[in-house]
This record gives structure tokens, C-alpha cells and sequence, in this order.
């Protein structure tokens, strides 16, 4: 059975039914032969990482960046679960080639995704792992059209891994 493994940053109600959501997805009926796992950022280990066959991240955009507790995640395990630095120490480098993993990713902000986007997909482009669905990003108030956008990345990510 693969696993997917949800790791998100949930402080605030809205981030909280966006995860909610993503994890409705992940777990539908309809798909068979994935186990879901949710971590909070600040305890998921480089053993959760390591047992799961894809992922999804789920972050708040604080002051223009991801969450410091998804930060904390990556900085906690990078160089455990194969990512790579490139000559310089930012991430990058050539060791995050072959048998990659995938992800997806949401975030949601009050005004503004794009430095939180690029943050995280910075990292993850250094691990073993590949991007398996457009990054879900969100602003305000989130209806059931955000919603339904959430879970549908779950489904996604899931039904990649289910195949």
C-alpha cells in the first residue's frame, strides 16, 4: 500500500479547513490502496518522510515566506531524506536526481502567495520529489470553490500514488 503523507502548518480556522480539505480528497472512497497520514509541520519526522511514496504541503504565507513551521520541517530533515545543496549551501545540487516522489501544494495568504510559493518550491526542487499538480494558491476568505480545490489536490496527489 503507498502512503501519502499531508504536512501542513493549520493555525488559523481558514488553513485548518483547507488541510481539512486536502485530506477529504486524499481519503475518498474512490481511492484505493493509499494509506493518508497527516503531520503537523512541527512534528513530522524524516521518518515519516522517508515511508511515504508522495506528499502534500499545506502552508500559510507569513510576511511574504511559508510558514516557519514548514521552514523548521525542511531545515529539520533536508539533508536526511535526500535533498541536495548545490557548491554555494542553497539548496540545489545534483543529488535529488532519480526515483523522485510526488508532491502538491497549497498555501494560503491574506493578500499574497508568491514569495511562499517560491520559498517552498525552492526547497523542493532540491529533494528527491516532483511536482504532481499546479500549486493551489489561495487568498481571503476560502468558499466551497476553494474548497472543492483543495481536495481535488489531495485526490490528485493520491491518485498518482493509488496507480
Amino acid at each position: 500500500m503507498a502512503t501519502l503523507l499531508v504536512v501542513h502548518h493549520s493555525p488559523t480556522d481558514t488553513v485548518r479547513a483547507l488541510t481539512d480539505a486536502v485530506l477529504a480528497g486524499a481519503g475518498h472512497e474512490d481511492i484505493e490502496g493509499v494509506e493518508v497520514v497527516e503531520r503537523a509541520a512541527l512534528e513530522a519526522s524524516a521518518d515519516d518522510v522517508l515511508a511515504a511514496d508522495g506528499y502534500v504541503l499545506v502552508t500559510p504565507a507569513n510576511f511574504g515566506y511559508m510558514s516557519g513551521a514548514l521552514k523548521h520541517f525542511f531545515d529539520s530533515l533536508f539533508l536526511q531524506v535526500g535533498g541536495a545543496l548545490a557548491d554555494d549551501g542553497a539548496a540545489g545540487g545534483s543529488g535529488a536526481t532519480g526515483g523522485r516522489r510526488p508532491f502538491g501544494l497549497a498555501v494560503h495568504g491574506r493578500y499574497d502567495t508568491t514569495g511562499a510559493v517560491r520559498s517552498v518550491l525552492s526547497i523542493t526542487g532540491a529533494l528527491p520529489w516532483q511536482q504532481a499538480a499546479p500549486v493551489l494558491e489561495l487568498l481571503g476568505d476560502l468558499d466551497d470553490e476553494a474548497l472543492e480545490a483543495g481536495r481535488e489536490l489531495g485526490g490528485t496527489v493520491a491518485a498518482l500514488l493509488s496507480q
